[in-house]
């Protein structure tokens, strides 16, 4: 399969010889919403390159304390423990948004990326960058204000996806900022009466993206330039 037939921007950074390690050991499937990719302290068996959807990375506490930590999206793969030699998930992983994707047995992965140094190399930097959005997940989490976070989240969905409408109830929201349902209903008043956004039942339209930047106060930006730097773009 050639290159071009991947929307996955780390398979598409994969040089040939490198995907034909993998490729028979490849299966395309649909991703519906709500699928569990990885349990918290289960083996992990797959890995999954996602063309579409977004799949959501939950830390969780006690009673229900759950928060988003990370979003995988057409940029990247679940698995990444399994690469580090650690096959137990540290999070739950699960889509978000209903989507496709490719999966591989985390065998076949770790087989590939021993013999090849230039995959390891790329699942590495891939790993880099998702550390790079965690760590800027947890500072906006203490540092900013909730509309800014709640800005920085479409952002992030938004990058994901092709257009500009995102299928997000405040629901799911809630769970990813880790608040209450109320809360992210008077957050998305707010953005809605600047202009920035429009929702919807069960879907957010973003009407204006520079300005949802701005909205930010500086929390978006250094992850996406990151995984540009680590990974470059998926042209």
């Amino acid at each position: 399969m050639y290159k071009t037939a991947y929307k996955n921007t780390i398979l598409r950074k994969m040089n040939p010889d490198d995907l034909r390690l993998l490729e028979d050991k490849m299966d395309r499937l649909r991703l519906p919403a709500r699928m569990d990719l990885e349990h918290r302290g289960q083996p992990i068996e797959f890995v999954y390159f996602l063309e579409s959807g977004i799949a959501t990375i939950v830390a969780r506490m006690p009673r229900g304390r759950d928060v988003e930590v990370g979003l995988i999206g057409f940029e990247g793969m679940t698995g990444t423990a399994a690469v580090l030699g650690d096959g137990c998930a540290a999070h739950e992983c699960f889509m978000q948004m209903a989507g496709e994707g490719i999966r591989v047995p985390v065998a076949a992965l770790t087989s590939a990326a021993e013999r090849s140094d230039q995959l390891r190399s790329l699942l590495l930097r891939y790993i880099q960058s998702l550390y790079v959005q965690a760590t800027y997940c947890a500072l906006s989490n203490v540092r900013s204000r909730f509309e800014e976070r709640l800005a920085r989240l479409l952002l992030r969905c938004h990058d994901r996806v092709i257009g500009d409408v995102l299928p997000l109830t405040h629901d799911v929201l809630a769970v990813m900022l880790g608040v209450r349902r109320p809360g992210v209903t008077l957050g998305l008043h707010v953005l809605e009466g600047e202009g920035l956004i429009r929702a919807s039942r069960g879907e957010i339209t973003i009407r204006n993206r520079h300005g949802l930047i701005k909205r930010t106060n500086g929390s978006y930006g250094v992850p996406v330039a990151e995984y540009k730097r680590l990974i470059g773009t998926g042209k």
